[in-house]
């Protein structure tokens, strides 16, 4: 079907080209924070300083995105309460409680399981927009999918014994921080109906990342060993928070929700390699495996999507 006006992230190429562009940024993330932690010596059990690190990336990544759409001419005004409401409950779930369980989990498990974990927002998002939005249709070929993806999530458990590998510490918070970006990429559309998309970014980064900061300063969290190397991994970070919220966000509003979020599943498998080359993890068969399963499921759900009716 012809589109009289089709923009940038619209474009079938440059969706795909773009989508695939913040899954590499968000794979790099898995290692560069364990590394972070590492350079400003929080330790394990230091949730406070966690949150305030976390908090201390996003409120400058916030604020970084909303000094950007200000010298691009765009409108920072948001008109009404309700639309402000709706924008920070968007900045608390998708940046504060997504990304204060996403930090715990993270630093209790290793870069290659928890990528992997991780994956399962994008099968819960595109689940959950086929119940939210009516334009999205849950078709056999998105359930075999789904199937597929979280078969290879379980793989990544799989051991002697499954039930003693996992910890809620680790485990049980990253499963948590992916229900709540799944329920944080619902909540995108609507935020962005609101405001520009990049305002809504920008705002939403900084109040949640402001959250974050409040609440890591609240349960005794400090940042004492500063240092040059932690300083450029943090800015990396930020980095890479700009980037890929200002680009996924823009893309959720301009396609189907699940079109995009299947995307996502790329994530753990970059993450995978990533955290091995990097921290010099051991890369296990299960990884293997487990990376099979997802790429099938992207696959399953992607091919031959012009077909539709023939799932429906």
């Amino acid at each position: 079907m012809k589109k009289n006006t089709v923009n940038i992230f619209q474009r079938k190429t440059t969706v795909i080209l773009l989508a695939v562009s913040c899954s590499v940024a968000w794979a790099f993330a898995f290692p560069l924070i364990k590394i972070g932690i590492g350079d400003f010596e929080i330790s394990p059990g230091d949730t406070g300083s966690k949150t305030l690190f976390a908090g201390i990336r996003f409120f400058a990544a916030g604020i970084t995105v909303l000094l950007t759409a200000k010298i691009s001419g765009k409108n920072l005004k948001i008109k009404g309460i309700k639309n402000i409401f709706i924008i920070l409950l968007f900045g608390l779930v998708n940046t504060a409680l997504h990304y204060f369980f996403y930090y715990i989990g993270l630093s209790n498990q290793s870069g290659s399981r928890s990528a992997i974990i991780d994956s399962m927002s994008s099968f819960i998002l595109i689940i959950a927009a086929c119940a939210v939005f009516r334009e999205e249709k849950l078709t056999v070929r998105k359930i075999i999918g789904c199937i597929l993806g979280f078969g290879g999530i379980m793989l990544v458990n799989a051991g002697g014994d499954m039930t003693s590998e996992f910890t809620f510490s680790g485990d049980g918070m990253l499963i948590l921080s992916a229900v709540f970006s799944a329920l944080g990429g619902l909540l995108t559309r609507s935020a962005s109906k609101r405001t520009d998309p990049m305002t809504a970014t920008g705002i939403s980064l900084a109040f949640g990342g402001a959250v974050l900061i409040g609440l890591g300063a609240a349960i005794g969290g400090q940042l004492t060993e500063w240092n040059p190397h932690g300083t450029i991994i943090l800015i990396c970070l930020t980095a890479i928070s700009v980037y890929g919220f200002s680009v996924y966000n823009n893309l959720l509003c301009c396609n189907p929700v699940g079109e995009i979020a299947i995307f996502n599943a790329l994530i753990p498998i970059l993450g995978v390699l990533l955290s091995c080359l990097i921290l010099g993890e051991p890369f296990k068969l299960q990884y293997i495996a487990a990376g099979i399963f997802v790429s099938a499921g992207i696959f399953v759900i992607n091919f031959n999507r012009s077909k539709k009716s023939e799932d429906s």
